[in-house]
């Protein structure tokens, strides 16, 4: 077999493999789509009020194509929610990689993170609170949602009792210093919610700030 027979006798093969890339990325594009829809049906309807043909019509199409990618409601719901723990747990990693060896810049950095205006957005928020109200009787919700708030208490907490033993914190619990970080940024989305007018999430940035402060003076503010 000659050099140009191997051409001939391959090309075949790989303008499939392109056309396959092609309507694999076009299935994926697709579901990214429905479930960009299904998130702004839950945050203006709730939960309970969001139908496949909601999330059809806001997508601009048919049930059956819903269908086609998900087979049921609760698929595309539990996909929604993967999606949505997915990209934060992304962003999480990356800022935790991209912050250094210091403790202390790592928890900021964290923390800075829950407040920028991608993952601050009211209505991925309303999206997140809606699955929480779920958890009790959805166990695949609750399944979602509790890996991903382990894999941040986990971090914020080694994190805190890092600088409690670089500074000789006395009396001072690294769990106590992570529950309430986790309190405190969940109340502030909350008031993202219920007061969006009156929101600022540099402000919210503000009082995270002064709880480290308090809790940890010898390392906040941060200096260079």
């Amino acid at each position: 077999m000659n050099e140009y027979s191997f051409i001939f006798c391959h090309t075949p093969r790989m303008a499939a493999t392109e056309k396959t890339t092609r309507r694999t990325a076009s299935k994926a594009a697709r579901r990214q789509q429905l479930i960009d829809a299904t998130m702004k049906c839950i945050a203006r309807n709730g939960m309970g009020s969001t139908s496949i043909g909601d999330v059809a019509s806001e997508a601009g199409l048919s049930q059956g194509i819903v269908n086609l990618h998900f087979k049921s409601k609760d698929n595309l719901l539990n996909e929604t929610l993967q999606h949505l723990s997915d990209e934060y747990t992304r962003q999480f990693d990356k800022v935790l990689q991209d912050a250094g060896a210091d403790p202390a810049r790592k928890l900021r950095a964290l923390m800075a993170l829950d407040f920028r205006a991608s993952i601050c957005d009211r209505r991925k928020l309303a999206v997140w609170f809606a699955f929480y109200g779920e958890v009790k009787s959805r166990p695949a919700y609750q399944r979602i949602c509790q890996n991903r708030e382990a894999r941040y208490d986990t971090v914020v907490e080694d994190l805190c009792k890092e600088i409690i033993r670089d500074g000789k914190y006395k009396s001072v619990s690294a769990k106590n210093a992570s529950t309430t970080l986790f309190a405190l940024t969940n109340g502030l989305y909350l008031d993202r919610l219920v007061s969006p007018g009156a929101f600022d999430r540099h402000e919210a940035m503000g009082v995270i700030d002064e709880y480290l402060k308090n809790v940890f003076p010898k390392h906040f503010p941060l200096r260079d």
